[in-house]
């Protein structure tokens, strides 16, 4: 379980982030049409998970409009914007601001994101939701940078996932 908060209250998930070093635990999401999308579908690339709770908010959308800004910038990488949104919320926003060099995916048909990621918030007003992390993996599978953002309304380090690359 990893200590979090929002406004200064404490939440808490389900578990940690798996740590550089480790192989990245399977996933499976849905995409803005319904399609399925697996980590296994993207092994030949890099791959950034921009976990958060809601793209309805604003540290939440600040996060997916820079990871967009930046994705034209990586070679062989891609962005995944997940979060327990519908696709329909997420393809809505991404529509309406242009956003097209990250891809949204939700795990509301798979949970098991959440605790196979330690990512899953277990108390407090957003239970069932996502935290706020980053997850870089390797085209190898393997885990080389992980942040979980100790406050929910804080921003990643962007700069940090980056250059893990």
């Amino acid at each position: 379980m990893t200590t979090i908060t929002r406004r200064g209250a404490e939440l808490h998930t389900t578990g940690t982030l798996p740590a550089p070093g480790q192989t990245a635990p399977q996933a499976r999401f849905t995409r803005s049409d319904l399609s399925e999308l697996s980590l296994a579908d993207l092994k030949v690339s890099n791959v950034i998970l921009n976990i958060f709770p809601s793209i309805d908010t604003p540290t939440c959308a600040k996060s997916v409009r820079r990871f967009n800004e930046l994705a034209s910038s990586l070679d062989n990488t891609q962005v995944l914007c997940v979060s327990a949104d519908l696709p329909f919320a997420q393809a809505r926003f991404c529509g309406a601001e242009g956003l097209d060099r990250v891809i949204n995916v939700s795990t509301f048909r798979n949970p098991e994101f959440g605790q196979d990621y330690g990512v899953a918030m277990i108390d407090g007003p957003l239970k069932g939701l996502l935290s706020r992390a980053v997850v870089v993996i390797n085209s190898e599978g393997r885990v080389i940078h992980s942040e979980q953002v100790p406050e929910i309304g804080q921003e990643p380090d962007y700069d940090q996932a980056l250059a893990s690359l």
